[in-house]
C-alpha cells in the first residue's frame, strides 16, 4: 500500500459558517461552533471552537473507506478545510478508525481513499512517455497560437462580455461591519437569512436580515433581467449586421469576378496568333 504523508483535517478561522460541510461528513465529525460533540465513547464533550464549525480529530478519517477525496473540502466554498500540521496520520490508522466508528459497515477490499488518488497522481510523471512516443531531447510542445502549435480557441466579443459578468450567486456583495466599521464583501449566495458571517477584520459575527436579503435579491433580479434582454438584443443586432456585411461581400466578389473577366476577355494573351492587319497595321 502506497505511503503518502497525511495530516488530520481542520477548519480554519476563515470559516463563514455556511454549514455546507456538516452533512457531508460520513463520521459526524463536524459540529457547529459552540455545540458540544459526541465523543467515541458516547459522552458529551465541550466544543473545540465557539465561533465557527470544527472537526473532531478522533472522529475524522479523511473520508478513507467512503470517498476518494475529503467531502468537507470538496464542498467548502472558501477552502478552509485543510490538513492540520500538528496531527499527522497514516492511511492504515484512518481506515482502522473508520471500521471502529462503523462496525456494521462492509468496507470493500479496494476501499476508496484519497491516498490512492494522490499516490497515482504522484507516480504518473515517473512513468514517462510510452515507447515510440518519446519527443526529441529538449523538445517543448508548441504553445497555442505559436508556429506549429494548435490555434488559440476563438472567442467572440459577445462571449467575452458575458464571461466578465459573474453569476448571481458569486456576485460580491459589499458589507460594513457594525462593530469595527471594516468593509468587506461576501458572495450573494451567503447572504441568506440565518447564515452566520464573520467580519475578516475583527472576526465579529452577524446574521443577514431578511429585508437586506430581499432588497439585494430584487436589485440583482432586475439587473440580470435587464442585462439578459440587452445582451440578446445586442447579439441580434450583431447578427443582422454580420448577415448584411456577408451579403454585401458576396455582391462585391461577384462584381470583382465580372470586372476581372471583362479585363481578361478584352486583352490577348502573350503568344496568341496575330491577325493580319494589312499594310498599314
Amino acid at each position: 500500500m502506497a505511503k503518502v504523508p497525511s495530516m488530520a483535517t481542520m477548519i480554519t478561522d476563515e470559516c463563514i459558517n455556511c454549514g455546507a460541510c456538516e452533512p457531508e461528513c460520513p463520521n459526524t465529525a463536524i459540529y457547529q461552533g459552540g455545540i458540544e460533540f459526541d465523543a467515541l465513547d458516547g459522552s458529551k464533550t465541550a466544543a473545540i471552537s465557539d465561533d465557527f464549525f470544527y472537526i473532531v480529530p478522533e472522529k475524522c478519517t479523511e473520508c478513507v473507506g467512503f470517498f476518494d477525496s475529503e467531502a468537507c473540502a470538496a464542498v467548502c466554498p472558501v477552502d478552509c478545510c485543510i490538513p492540520n500540521p500538528d496531527i499527522p496520520e497514516a492511511e492504515e490508522l484512518l481506515f482502522q478508525r473508520a471500521k471502529e466508528i462503523h462496525p456494521t459497515e462492509d468496507f470493500p477490499e479496494d476501499f476508496p481513499s484519497r491516498f490512492k488518488e494522490e499516490a497515482a497522481a504522484a507516480a504518473a510523471p515517473e512513468a514517462g512517455p510510452a515507447a515510440g512516443d518519446a519527443a526529441p531531447a529538449g523538445a517543448v510542445p508548441a504553445a497555442p497560437g505559436a508556429a506549429g502549435g494548435p490555434p488559440p480557441p476563438a472567442i467572440s466579443a459577445e462571449d467575452a462580455i458575458a464571461a466578465g459578468i459573474p453569476s448571481p450567486d458569486d456576485w460580491p456583495v459589499p458589507l460594513s461591519c457594525f462593530r469595527c466599521g471594516g468593509r468587506f464583501t461576501v458572495p450573494f449566495q451567503f447572504l441568506t437569512p440565518g447564515t452566520v458571517l464573520h467580519c475578516p477584520h475583527c472576526n465579529g459575527s452577524y446574521v443577514p436580515r431578511t429585508d437586506m436579503y430581499q432588497a439585494v435579491r430584487r436589485r440583482m433580479d432586475a439587473f440580470y433581467e435587464s442585462f439578459g434582454a440587452s445582451f440578446e438584443a445586442l447579439k441580434a443586432r450583431r447578427q443582422k449586421e454580420l448577415d448584411s456585411f456577408e451579403d454585401s461581400l458576396r455582391k462585391s466578389f461577384s462584381k470583382l469576378e465580372e470586372d476581372v473577366s471583362k479585363e481578361t476577355d478584352s486583352r490577348e494573351l502573350a503568344g496568341a496568333p496575330q491577325r493580319n492587319r494589312g499594310m498599314f497595321g
